[in-house]
């Protein structure tokens, strides 16, 4: 019924934002690049409800791209629920919906846990979203909710209602007392998997984690501070080998990362002075399908 519901509710907001297109007309005038090349990625990408019937393969970077293909996360699993349904992003490259799986196998080997709260993968197509990340754009990021998975028969409403719960304390420096044991062995389950470019977390947990591995450390490398990231841990996957036209992020600096993580710390609990000179930021124009490579055009366009 939800599924229904926002099918019906995007495509009148379609109409609304795009001067009376439906996802139908955009099919058709999407065979014409020109015509959307100036129109807003967003909306675009936004309202398609369904995967294209193409070969799986994600096209340019994590915050600037698309994905023809998309697999969906089956909204329950025996170890995991996706969340947020009425935002239809449980769609994602084949390779991050079978490491979610994965992943949520050894999550429920864990004490208090049955398995993942699954967050926000990507659009059925990915490209830019209507609302919140700049990245999940090519169906290689996962958000993965840090609040413990006991309950694997919520319904719809109460995902749509139920919140995930912070980890931290002192604006990120520390984690708190929700903080387990649990939460670093399925981050550290997760930065294993081969497949793992990185993950975000918040300043403290990565320190955290820093202090209580005691055994092989080479994980920690891909386990980034980055803001946020508190109520859940952010996975990126590399790109699949063999696809052309999808760009890796760099490979984070040599080493563990600790010290990186603790300066980050310090920086919380000490803000440094601000620069009076520093630039002011500038605005971040809206993307358009002629940002996007030109494989999404054809992503769009697709049955």
């Amino acid at each position: 019924m939800i599924r229904i519901f926002m099918s019906l509710t995007l495509a009148l907001g379609l109409a609304a934002c795009g001067g009376g297109k439906t996802e139908k007309t955009i099919e058709t005038v999407g065979s014409s690049a020109g015509v959307l090349s100036s129109k807003s990625a967003k909306q675009l990408f936004g309202y398609k409800s369904e995967g294209s019937g193409q070969t799986p393969s994600p096209f340019g970077s994590y915050a600037k791209g698309c994905l023809a293909g998309g697999a969906e996360l089956p909204e329950t699993g025996p170890t995991w629920q996706a969340m947020r349904l009425s935002r239809n992003r449980n769609w994602a490259h084949p390779n991050t919906v079978d490491f979610v799986q994965d992943l949520s196998r050894k999550a429920a080997r864990q004490p208090g846990w049955n398995g993942l709260y699954v967050g926000d993968l990507s659009q059925p197509r990915g490209g830019p979203m209507l609302s919140g990340h700049a990245s999940h754009q090519i169906g290689l990021d996962a958000d993965i909710w840090l609040r413990p998975a006991d309950n694997l028969n919520l319904s719809a409403s109460a995902r749509e209602n139920i919140s995930s719960i912070s980890m931290r304390r002192s604006n990120g420096a520390y984690t708190n007392g929700n903080w387990t044991r649990a939460h670093h062995e399925i981050i550290k389950a997760a930065a294993k998997d081969p497949r793992v470019a990185r993950i975000f977390i918040f300043p403290g947990a990565k320190v955290q984690m820093c202090n209580d591995e005691k055994g092989d450390r080479a994980w920690l490398n891909k386990v980034r501070p980055w803001w946020g990231h508190h109520y859940h841990f952010h996975v990126r996957l590399s790109c699949p080998s063999g696809t052309a036209g999808c760009v890796d992020q760099a490979p984070p600096p040599a080493g563990d990362g600790c010290a990186d993580a603790q300066a980050w710390v310090n920086n919380i609990l000490n803000p440094p002075p601000p620069n009076p000179n520093a630039p002011k930021p500038k605005p971040k124009r809206e993307l358009t399908l002629a940002d996007l490579p030109r494989q999404c055009a054809t992503v769009l366009s697709a049955r």
